[in-house]
């Protein structure tokens, strides 16, 4: 008989956590009624109705996992389990539940979000930690809306664009713990006009950085005033050099540390920014003491000054994990499917964003009460794998009853790790052709006029 001795191995890593009151603990704070208080603490007043704020809202989390995320699925789902469990029966038809979730206060929606979020991340065990510190990644991203003239306004397209041919785009800037996976917070924009850039989408969202929190983000990151900040914070920064400076590094300036690694004195740009008031600009530091150091054939650029506490190994693997944030945006738009939103309206289409961004933080909820309990990284499990585990697990109601199978549960997330490929690369091209069919150059009415008088263009060959 084959015994495999990795899941063996794994059964009495659980057993020995879940004999062990810190897991327990662990366990028990992030499945406590805390989740269900601050939820019932921003519930509106509200008549007991179909739909109440706590159903609608678990239905429209069950839209963002499921792979079919229609309005008419949720609905029909919601009608087929009140049969099951003989509850009174309610109309397949979508309207009340519609107007449903334009009830939903997006307070409620975005504060659910940041608080499962935080409660993972101030949770993160020592061992989970980066020397000691808690690294948040921070990185930006785009998604589409449909094309209505209310999206339109809100969140213009392209300017090159053609009008009519186009999608609303709207921009948005997370931050993410490094260590679990979690989303702190996120700040939403338009993707042009004043404000909207990435870099002020996360001025708004410095609050959520503490005192020894570690930023890691890419070139686009690495500015003189968002090290100001950080520096007036006590937040260290680790961001890779931009492109456009990047000419001008000359390693046998300033203080040498090691080969390739110096501390340099920045001065502050005399150029005040458009967003800065004159105030902000005289209040700023005139220069900056950083470290630059090259590893791997990128300049790194740091405020983490010493050589002895933090070693230039150390940061070049830190910096390597940043492309965690990557993989997080695309859990977040290719497994969740949050790339192209389906709400109509711009208050309707930021809380479609919240509710994906809540449902993703309770998949990393999951993974991180079962990282704990079978001894293993939050980061080595498969977000995927976790979500096809869950919308199994809630298939059936009576599994969620008997707590031996939410252990059972977590020790079935812990069987798939995510393989460890340092150094993968892989083109940025597709094999399989698309369908031979031309682009659509023209506003869509125009197009059908054109099909009556014409017929179908011939397919491309």
């Amino acid at each position: 008989m084959h015994i495999n001795r990795s899941a063996l191995s794994q059964q009495h890593r659980l057993q020995r956590y879940a004999s062990s009151s810190d897991a327990f603990s662990f366990f028990n704070i992030l499945t406590s009624p805390d989740l269900l208080d601050t939820l019932e603490s921003s519930l509106p007043e509200h008549r007991e109705r179909l739909f109440p704020p706590t159903e609608t809202l678990s239905m429209f989390l069950a839209q963002a996992l499921h792979a079919d995320r229609s309005c008419q699925h949720i609905v029909n789902d919601a009608a087929v389990k009140r049969l099951i469990h003989r509850l009174p029966q309610c109309a397949t038809n979508t309207g009340g539940y519609c107007k449903a979730r334009q009830r939903l206060p997006l307070e409620m929606i975005s504060g659910m979000a940041r608080h499962t979020g935080r409660l993972i991340a101030e949770k993160a065990l020592a061992p989970w930690l980066w020397y000691g510190r808690r690294v948040r990644l921070v990185d930006g991203t785009t998604v589409t809306l449909p094309d209505t003239p209310a999206n339109q306004r809100s969140y213009p397209q392209q300017s090159g664009q053609k009008p009519g041919l186009g999608y609303p785009i709207c921009r948005i800037v997370g931050v993410t713990c490094l260590s679990s996976g979690a989303l702190i917070d996120a700040a939403m924009g338009g993707f042009k006009g004043k404000g909207t850039s990435e870099q002020a989408l996360l001025r708004g969202l410095l609050d959520n950085f503490k005192a020894g929190d570690v930023m890691l983000g890419d070139a686009f990151y690495c500015t003189y005033f968002l090290l100001a900040e950080l520096q007036t914070r006590n937040v260290e920064a680790l961001f890779e050099q931009h492109g456009s400076r990047r000419r001008s590094t000359d390693f046998r300036r300033g203080k040498r540390l090691g080969s390739r690694d110096h501390l340099i004195t920045l001065e502050k740009p005399k150029l005040r920014p458009q967003w800065m008031t004159a105030e902000q600009h005289q209040t700023a530091p005139d220069t900056l003491v950083v470290r630059e150091l090259e590893v791997g054939g990128r300049v790194l650029v740091t405020t983490l000054l010493c050589p002895n506490i933090t070693p230039k190994i150390a940061l070049k693997e830190l910096y390597k994990r940043r492309w965690q944030v990557e993989l997080d945006i695309r859990n977040l738009k290719t497994t969740l499917g949050m790339t192209t939103l389906s709400c109509k309206t711009p208050e309707m289409g930021e809380k479609e964003m919240w509710v994906y961004l809540l449902a993703y933080n309770l998949i990393r909820l999951i993974m991180a009460q079962s990282a704990l309990l079978a001894d293993v990284l939050p980061r080595t499990l498969s977000f995927k794998h976790t979500l096809q585990l869950w919308l199994a697990w809630d298939g059936n109601p009576r599994l969620s009853d008997d707590q031996d199978n939410t252990h059972r549960l977590l020790a079935l997330v812990a069987e798939q790790s995510i393989g460890n490929r340092p150094g993968r690369i892989e083109p940025r091209a597709v094999k399989r052709r698309p369908k031979p069919y031309p682009l659509l150059t023209k506003t869509r009415p125009l197009a059908r006029q054109q099909v009556r008088k014409y017929g179908h263009p011939k397919k491309l060959k």
